[in-house]
């Protein structure tokens, strides 16, 4: 999330070149001949004490004995010398190093635990160690060794892998695709994806950002960047290793369900990046996105020469999850009036082996100006009857004639079989992605399609819920604190009985029978009210009942009971002779006759933290393998579309005589466990299996919850910091008291408040909004309400000041914090007709005491030097105000917050 220095790196005015040499191989000597026939403009300075000038070039000792200053160093020298490199680079104020060497270890005691503590002293910046280096084609500058610069461009790429990230260098090359920078990241013992997304996000020059990923070291940094720059441009991953699955906990079926890729995948989604699966992928959607920007819809014309051609893009579309355009009955007459009587009649538009490029042009122009279609794939097979040169550039005039009516920009794709560079260029050169085969070509379209998808995910606010969630967090919490002081890792099944009912969650009573007298007592009871119960082995050694056959259902008299209790502690005993036997466990059946079986899960990854399961439930969980996962915490929106992503979705909408089942229940049901998780930090694993769903609502049957004490002092902070995406903060809510008389209730930002910070905005002054955002801005866009309000608690906070009465916002202040926890900037703003009340002051007094609490060692904020009433409230406070920013109309207030 830093990306302090990145200007050295990516655009540095001098590099040195630290092991270069004219020995044949050597990398050092790569490196700086690279540098050279890039053409970078800067200073390039060798360095070897063993020379006095290579390639021409006067070579310096070391970096100490360079004259002037140096922006970039590259070390391409033996790992046990770059310790003191690195030492020679902080003496000598270099502002990034990139360094090429393999290696250095890893971790406590490791040559690069050394390098990195070391940088970190003198804010060095570090790529690497063993990485390709960097390429930064707008300023003609390879840093690496990679064969050649790449065009210059707007594709940013990010790759763990020197491999791949050369692969796409030649493969761009023949291509003519640009780029507005690469980074290889290697070891990456500073510079990380989150740092090179932050910063990417940011460059006006980039238009998206790919990332080749093998592993995230710091998950919540990589997703919180990620949404920052999904919410601006479109992010694609490729993550290796698909099949490799880590460490995960057998002793739950969601830990057996939760594969570490599937987790991946979740993550990827839920930051709202597009994963790719293969470099052929990969390559697909750079190639769209050097031409084309992603599209909001999912219509789309197919327009071909050959019959088949278009049959094989349909089943490819199908494939991918496109939607085919429905031809409106005006471009239907057009199209009938310009081409053959043996044309299609319908999308795919085939207008037959023999079409020249006036043909072409007549049935492009008429899609173009369909209103029912989005954007045009063109395909094309050559023939010895017509040119497909003449057709090509047919195609390109008509494209270029229909954006010059200023109708807008539908995308146009090309495939044309057989086509050499030259033909290829000519399109992309005219904004035309063009493709080798259907498949890619399809591929490239739907990627669009997902990207602006994902891209409205992250800017539309989440809905409100169907119901108010109010747990009682201390019976839950009485419950947990029992188990673990008995030295307990889960819950039994009336604690775990209890904190769902806590929790709001439905599910039958409990009861615990330690004998078969016990438990043909407690039968007594509940055979009052329901038809039959359900008896099921205790033991916290048997994980699974069913391995023992451990359960008994339908049972109607207390005698059965206490007969099938017996059964089954003699058998578990039998079969488990190690396992601790505490009894078994009553409870009422539920009958459902329509029901469907859930199971709803949560595991702690060991990258991405708690995450969430869904799916087809019941004793076969495993061998269905129905699953949708989901990093939590989890909003209803989020909820429902994890149900829509899992087959078991489809029968939830209801078959034949089976009504559809209540999916409102079923996402409610999903956010009350992602509010249980959220602030219970012990749980570390659980499962709700079967979950029973029908029209009338949801019941958890069966319920199991693991436990882990977490020990930390500070148990709120704990709590959210083991999340990828912060939980909101609920225990920062509170009230103020004026002075003037009144209170508030003060709370942080929810995405929720979007349409009350609408309302805010409209109530204040032109002045007060000029102070605020420099500017008037009565009215807001989706994307700004969206960034002001979908905060990441990781990297920001906004205290909102609510009237207790009609709960309007009264005001806002936030403060956004730089990736190394040091300095953060803060803003205010309050209705202006709720000021002079000392809000401003509570708040900024409120942000202050947070900063203290998360350790940052200052705040400072800008403000207009004609608004006098912020800084005499925050001279009040202890700011001071930064007189360097004389004649720039601002002032720059600062609070040192070390002393």
């Amino acid at each position: 999330m830093s990306t302090y220095r990145f200007t050295s790196l990516l655009e540095p005015k001098s590099v040195a070149v630290v092991g270069a040499s004219e020995t044949a191989g050597s990398l050092g000597g790569l490196v700086l001949k690279a540098i050279r026939d890039g053409g970078f403009a800067g200073a390039t300075l060798p360095v070897n004490p063993k020379y006095r000038t290579v390639f021409g070039l006067a070579c310096s000792r070391s970096l100490a004995s360079v004259e002037g200053p140096i922006d970039l160093a590259v070390i391409a020298t033996p790992a046990a010398s770059i310790p003191g490199v690195i030492a020679d680079a902080a003496a000598a104020r270099v502002q990034a190093a990139v360094i090429l060497t393999a290696g250095l270890g890893r971790g406590e005691g490791s040559i690069a635990e050394a390098v990195r503590l070391k940088a970190r002293e003198s804010g060095l910046r570090i790529v690497g160690p063993n990485c390709l280096g960097i390429l930064s084609p707008q300023v003609r500058l390879n840093a690496s060794f990679a064969r050649r610069l790449p065009l210059d461009g707007s594709l940013a790429l990010v790759s763990q892998s020197g491999a791949i990230a050369a692969g796409l260098v030649e493969w761009a090359w023949r291509r003519r695709i640009g780029f507005s920078g690469i980074v290889s990241l290697g070891d990456a013992i500073d510079v990380d994806f989150g740092d090179c997304l932050d910063h990417f996000a940011e460059d006006a020059r980039t238009s998206a950002i790919l990332l080749y990923i093998e592993g995230l070291a710091d998950a919540a940094k990589f997703i919180s960047a990620a949404r920052k720059a999904a919410r601006v441009k479109p992010v694609i991953v490729m993550k290796a290793g698909r099949h490799a699955e880590g460490a995960r906990a057998a002793a739950t079926h969601t830990g057996a369900l939760a594969g570490s890729d599937a987790i991946y995948d979740a993550a990827f989604h839920r930051a709202g990046c597009l994963r790719v699966r293969d470099l052929d992928e990969l390559f697909a959607v750079a190639e769209t996105l050097a031409t084309q920007a992603p599209v909001a819809s999912e219509r789309l014309a197919i327009l071909t020469n050959g019959g088949g051609l278009g049959v094989l893009a349909v089943d490819r579309l199908m494939d991918f999850g496109g939607r085919l355009a429905e031809l409106s009955e005006t471009t239907l007459r057009t199209l009938d009036a310009a081409l053959p009587p043996t044309w299609s009649k319908a999308n795919p538009v085939d207008i037959i082996g023999d079409a020249a490029g006036d043909r072409y042009a007549a049935a492009l122009g008429a899609l173009l100006d369909d209103d029912q279609c989005d954007s045009v794939l063109v395909m094309n097979c050559p023939t010895a009857v017509t040119s497909s040169s003449d057709a090509a550039a047919a195609v390109i005039a008509a494209t270029d004639a229909h954006r010059q009516t200023g109708r807008g920009r539908k995308p146009v794709f090309s495939m044309w079989m057989g086509a050499d560079q030259p033909q290829r260029l000519a399109f992309e050169a005219h904004g035309i992605a063009s493709f080798e085969s259907e498949v890619g070509a399809v591929r490239g379209i739907t990627h669009l399609m997902a990207l602006h998808a994902r891209k409205l995910a992250l800017l539309i606010p989440p809905a409100a819920l169907p119901a108010a969630i109010k747990p009682d967090r201390e019976m839950a919490s009485a419950a947990i604190r029992k188990a673990l002081a008995d030295g307990r890792s889960w819950l039994d099944p009336v604690e775990a009985g209890d904190v769902l009912a806590a929790y709001g969650v439905p599910a039958p009573g409990v009861r615990l029978a330690a004998t078969a007298v016990d438990a043909a007592g407690i039968a007594a009871v509940l055979l009052a009210e329901a038809p039959g119960l359900a008896v099921k082995i205790q033991s916290r050694d048997i994980i699974h009942k069913s391995d023992v056959d451990g359960v008994r259902l339908g049972l109607a008299t207390p005698d059965a009971v206490a007969a099938a209790a017996t059964d089954i502690m003699d058998r578990a005993r039998r079969l488990r002779p190690e396992a601790r036997i505490e009894g078994v466990t009553i409870q009422p059946m539920i009958q459902r006759v329509h029901a469907r079986e859930l199971i709803i899960g949560m595991t702690v990854d060991p990258t991405f933290g708690p995450v969430l399961l869904f799916g087809h439930g019941g004793t076969a969980v495993e061998v269905i393998g129905d699953k949708g996962l989901s990093l939590l915490p989890l909003d209803f929106d989020q909820a429902r579309t994890l149900i829509a992503e899992t087959r078991v979705s489809r029968l939830l909408a209801g078959y034949r005589n089976v009504p559809p089942a209540d999916r409102d229940a079923i996402a409610m049901l999903l956010v009350r466990v992602s509010r249980l998780v959220e602030d219970h930090p012990d749980i570390v694993g659980l499962d709700l299996n079967p979950v029973l769903a029908d029209a009338s609502g949801v019941i958890a049957v069966d319920a199991r919850i693991q436990l882990q004490a977490i020990g930390q002092p500070d148990r709120e902070r704990a709590a959210g910091r083991r999340f990828a995406i912060r939980p909101y903060p609920r225990h920062l809510e509170t009230e103020i008291t004026l002075a003037a008389g009144g209170r508030l209730e003060v709370r942080p930002m929810r995405p929720t408040d979007d349409g009350a910070l609408i309302d805010m905005l409209a109530r204040c002054s032109a002045t007060d909004l000029r102070q605020r955002f420099f500017g008037i801005t009565r009215t807001a866009d989706r994307s700004m309400i969206a960034r002001l309000t979908q905060l990441d608690y990781a990297r920001e906070m906004a205290f909102v000041a609510l009237d207790p009465e009609s709960k309007a916002i009264v005001a806002v202040v936030r403060l956004h914090g730089d990736a190394n926890h040091g300095k953060a900037e803060f803003a205010i703003l309050v209705r202006s007709d709720r000021q002079g009340r000392g809000i401003g002051r509570e708040l900024m007094a409120m942000i202050v005491g947070f900063a203290r609490q998360e350790k940052y060692h200052e705040i400072y904020g800008h403000t207009l030097i004609d608004n006098a009433p912020m800084q005499a409230l925050c001279a009040g406070l202890g700011f001071s105000a930064d007189s360097n920013s004389a004649g720039t109309g601002e002032t720059i207030l600062r609070l040192d917050l070390t002393t």
